[in-house]
């Protein structure tokens, strides 16, 4: 389980307020590993969520990473193919994993803080694919019968799309290869990894944006 808050940089608010950017929402990386492709039956095993803020010259960078095991749900399915394609022994002594719920409420309590410090609305969901970690995220609030997510229940912004039109490419190590990106194929599948290089190509890319917009 991480934790870790980065502030270098930040000291001077921007002129642009990060509420004013994204129509009131906060992005926050997400990515979830699963037991399978079915939200409703398979099991979410692992989940990491990257909070990205400004810093003083209005570039997004990350600030914050959380991240947890998180224990099968009762009856949960486990894809055996899914098992052997992300790693994961549900079942490993020292996973140190969280029963949905707790996994849950540790992820969401600094996204609500920084949507709060950023006068945001709520968080919008980045991902690569999100419709697949969007469709576990809400599938799991419905289990734990949480009343009030922070997250958009369905708006996401894709860096498949944003690396396609930017970069050429979709798969998110291409991506981050045509970034100029070090990718760690031992290291990938890994929810937080893929969860820092995705917020990493959307920062690049916002960023990019900016600096166009002022040259033009």
């Amino acid at each position: 389980m991480e934790n870790n808050l980065e502030t270098k940089g930040m000291d001077a608010a921007p002129a642009i307020q990060l509420n004013q950017r994204f129509r009131g929402y906060l992005p926050v990386i997400v990515d979830i590993e699963t037991a399978g492709f079915n939200p409703k039956k398979n099991a979410m095993l692992e989940i990491a969520a990257v909070i990205v803020e400004y810093d003083n010259k209005q570039d997004l960078h990350i600030t914050e990473r959380h991240t947890t095991h998180v224990v099968p749900f009762k009856n949960a399915e486990l894809d055996p193919s899914a098992l052997k394609f992300n790693g994961i022994d549900p079942h490993h002594p020292f996973r140190m994993a969280l029963e949905e719920k707790e996994a849950l409420d540790l992820i969401f309590k600094p996204i609500r803080a920084a949507i709060k410090r950023n006068d945001c609305t709520r968080a919008i969901l980045v991902g690569h694919n999100p419709a697949f970690d969007i469709a576990f995220l809400n599938a799991a609030i419905q289990r734990t019968q949480i009343k009030r997510s922070p997250f958009h229940p369905f708006s996401t912004f894709d860096t498949a799309t944003l690396g396609g039109l930017v970069y050429q490419q979709t798969v998110l190590a291409k991506i981050a290869q045509a970034a100029e990106m070090e990718w760690d194929n031992e290291k990938a599948h890994s929810a937080l990894y893929d969860a820092e290089m995705t917020a990493e190509i959307f920062c690049k890319i916002v960023n990019r944006w900016k600096q166009l917009t002022e040259i033009s």
